[in-house]
């Protein structure tokens, strides 16, 4: 009997899934669990690798049980994960220490001394990365510092894709190609490490894992992983990529003009290049698509959908604790308050920067900010200004974007955000243009799914997986009206960010954050 069922695995920031589809991109099974970050200390973001990998499994079997599917007719299995999270184990694989979040931002001190180095312009040069906290070359250097008898038996620094491949049976520590360029030596023009680079910063290739092409079969469902997620041992295992760069490939973006957007826990707006490139204003990041040979501008924003998720937790309670009592979705309660308020929140702007400021700003120092605030406010009118502040911050990516020079024709958004039909048509009203939702929203792991197929032969290319498991669901067009308000937001969030940042009221309040 043919194999004709493809699962992809995404372990997310604050969740692992897993999802089981036939060849037309049709689910037939899910499984779904849910996990949090540590927060040590103030810009200090980590989690349990081996707790979350343990919980991608557990998300895989349920999704075996679910979907009814024989073990023996899945083709193959791809990863998604998040990406630049920074693991350091020892010869046996152990984790030496939590792994390090893409959202921590301990490492402004060891970001000064790279400088000292490199100047931040030859550093995007090299690695298409703007000079930031989030790197893993960063870590590095705070590891070696702070942690030297960390450090001392570090075998390899690796990422979740690639410790996640090898606890489900992969020969060895694959990354792949799109992910490797977050460490920070890089060469994204030449596919390959930097050996200038490595020798800048004194490091040994040897405790990096091995680049690869995303969609190529490294190894198979290892005995004790099949007892864990309930796939068939043998099953093969194929490279994925990082979750967004699996999700741009769920969501199609695979020619020039293209691009997606997605909100979840963090943001992101990725164009699709068929050609090298770097950002002239230096504000966008220049990384590798999923297609090898091509590449991606991104620019990223540490804290989206998780900075609504804490309007939810931390001022919603009282929509929250009725949701919980009447078993209803409090989201849903949500966004029939966002429905009901006018665009622009009654004139309430709020700078969403919850885990620093990312592109294109690049200050690990900026903080989150409500403005505009009085008596005619309610939690309505909150909620509605969290959810367009983070969007706007999405926009000012776009923007950049425009500015840089690339062509926008086609909007994708993607993510848990696309559930709320206000917060999509929120999105085609900020930028301006009309963007589409997808059938299969969860784009990452259909991605990773896509992948697979491709690292054993069920389609010819990435392409031509994405030609059969892509489909577009709906469209919303921009009001021209609500437009008009929210470029006069837009003024205002700009002006009041570089205010902020002038007057240095945002370095002030990291130092007093720090000092606590």
């Amino acid at each position: 009997m043919a194999k004709e069922y493809v699962v992809g695995i995404d372990i997310g920031t604050t969740g692992a899934k897993t999802a089981i589809y036939d060849i037309k991109g049709n689910v037939v099974g899910t499984g779904y669990r849910e996990y949090s970050c540590q927060y040590p200390k103030p810009n200090w973001v980590e989690q349990d690798v081996s707790f979350t990998t343990n919980m991608a499994m557990e998300s895989a079997k349920e999704a075996v049980t679910t979907s009814g599917v024989s073990p023996g007719n899945i083709a193959s299995i791809g990863l998604s994960a998040q990406r630049c999270c920074t693991i350091f184990i020892d010869k046996s694989g152990n984790p030496l220490r939590p792994m390090i979040s893409w959202q921590d931002n301990r490492t402004s001190i060891e970001v000064e001394e790279i400088k000292k180095k490199i100047s931040a312009r030859d550093f995007y040069q090299a690695t298409g990365l703007p000079m930031n906290t989030t790197w893993i070359l960063t870590k590095i250097y705070w590891v070696r510092k702070k942690e030297p008898h960390i450090w001392q038996n570090v075998y390899k620094v690796i990422q979740n894709h690639d410790y996640a491949l090898k606890a489900l049976g992969a020969e060895d520590y694959y990354v792949d190609v799109p992910d490797a360029v977050f460490y920070g030596v890089w060469d994204t023009n030449k596919f390959q490490w930097s050996n200038e680079l490595l020798e800048l910063f004194e490091i040994d290739k040897n405790i990096l894992p091995k680049p690869i092409p995303s969609g190529t079969k490294v190894g198979v469902i290892s005995k004790e992983a099949a007892e864990l997620t309930g796939f068939l041992q043998g099953t093969p295992l194929c490279v994925g990529a990082g979750d967004q760069n699996s999700a741009v490939v769920g969501a199609g973006i695979v020619f020039e003009g293209t691009v997606s957007v997605s909100i979840g826990t963090g943001g992101i707006a990725i164009a699709y290049l068929d050609k090298p490139f770097r950002d002239p204003n230096e504000m966008s990041m220049v990384t590798n698509h999923a297609v090898y040979g091509k590449w991606q501008l991104e620019g990223y924003q540490a804290g989206a959908a998780s900075v609504f998720r804490w309007f939810r937790d931390e001022i919603a309670t009282l929509e929250k604790s009725f949701a919980n009592g009447h078993k209803v979705d409090v989201y849903k309660i949500l966004n029939e308050l966002i429905d009901r308020t006018p665009a622009g929140a009654k004139g309430l702007v709020i700078l969403p920067y919850f885990a620093s400021a990312t592109a294109p700003r690049w200050n690990p120092d900026a903080r989150g900010t409500i403005l505009g605030l009085t008596f005619a406010h309610d939690r309505a009118c909150l909620a509605r200004a969290f959810i367009e502040g983070v969007t706007l911050e999405e926009k000012d990516i776009i923007t950049s974007m425009l500015k840089s020079g690339i062509k926008i024709k086609t909007i994708r958004i993607i993510g848990g955000a696309t559930k709320s039909k206000v917060w999509n048509q929120i999105q085609a009203d900020m930028y301006k243009k009309p963007v589409e939702t997808l059938r299969v929203t969860d784009a990452a792991v259909l991605g990773a799914a896509i992948l697979g197929g491709v690292g054993v032969g069920l389609f010819k290319d990435i392409k031509d997986g994405v030609k059969k498991m892509v489909t577009v669901d709906q469209r919303y067009e921009p009001n021209s009206e609500h437009s008009k308000i929210y470029d006069e937001l837009y003024d205002i969030y700009c002006n009041a960010y570089e205010g902020l940042n002038e007057r240095k009221v945002f370095s002030k309040l990291a130092k007093i954050q720090e000092k606590n």
